[in-house]
């Protein structure tokens, strides 16, 4: 992990109507699979794979997010990536996919509070009130690709590549000050 002091666990930034707050790490792996070897894959991580683009599934704390039509982001409690990678593995002669652990790669943001979605909007080009609780999406903050997990009416989460981390936070911290101003 960098020793950037932007890029680590606990509050960020706060104002009366938001909360930035960098989580503690997770195991997260890309899934790539055919249609068709979706059940065996399900079975074998535990959670039924969303089908449809933006559609999100959780079993427990192992949550995953379709973002193409082969294509699913998927998070777990640390301790759980080896059984995951395990289980993907067990699978793989039955059901051909490619799962990569992409822990180390990205970063997560929550932002929360009656003015999220409006300091979402200072990087997002996305009309975020179109983005329903329990769905999420890949878009970009700023220029930089971002998955956007909306988690609540006033709560979201972005997982930010590493290397782009202190880029978007010091842009969500400025737009934190530039809401508190305006209330």
């Amino acid at each position: 992990m960098t020793s950037d002091p932007t890029v680590e666990p606990g509050p960020l930034a706060r104002s009366s109507a938001v909360t930035v707050t960098l989580l503690a790490p997770v195991a997260r792996f890309s899934l790539r699979a055919r249609a068709g070897d979706l059940a065996a894959l399900s079975g074998a991580l535990g959670l039924d794979l969303p089908q449809k683009i933006g559609d999100r599934a959780a079993a427990g704390a192992v949550e995953a997010l379709c973002l193409g039509p082969d294509e699913w982001h998927i998070l777990a409690p640390e301790a759980d990536a080896g059984r995951l990678a395990a289980a993907a593995a067990a699978v793989y002669d039955a059901a051909p996919h490619s799962l990569t652990d992409i822990s180390d790669r990205e970063v997560t943001v929550m932002v929360e509070g009656p003015a999220a979605a409006e300091l979402l909007t200072i990087g997002c080009p996305r009309d975020i009130d179109r983005i329903a609780p329990g769905r999420g999406c890949r878009t970009v903050m700023d220029g930089v690709t971002v998955l956007l997990w909306r988690d609540g009416p006033e709560r979201f989460r972005l997982d930010i590549w590493r290397s782009f981390a202190p880029h978007v936070i010091a842009l969500l911290r400025t737009g934190c000050v530039e809401l508190a101003t305006c209330s």
